[in-house]
């Protein structure tokens, strides 16, 4: 996963957090939902990333595995 990406991500669930403790606190049912779509969406990001991480992982070791060959 790239760093900026990862940033990206952790930055938008810190900030469904915050939303969604602040709609807890007014009382507001839309911030509080809105909150945690963003920590949904953050998560998704993080998953999608660490995939393509594990698939050129295992490219590599079938890469690897074929030189030996």
């Amino acid at each position: 996963m790239s760093i900026e990406k990862r940033v990206e991500a952790t930055a938008k669930n810190l900030e469904g957090k915050a939303q969604e403790a602040l709609g807890e606190l007014t009382g507001d049912p839309q911030a509080k939902a809105e909150g945690e779509a963003k920590q949904v969406e953050a998560q998704k990001e993080h998953t999608v990333e660490n995939m393509k991480e594990e698939l050129a992982e295992k490219q590599q070791q079938l890469n690897s595995t074929g030189d030996r060959r």
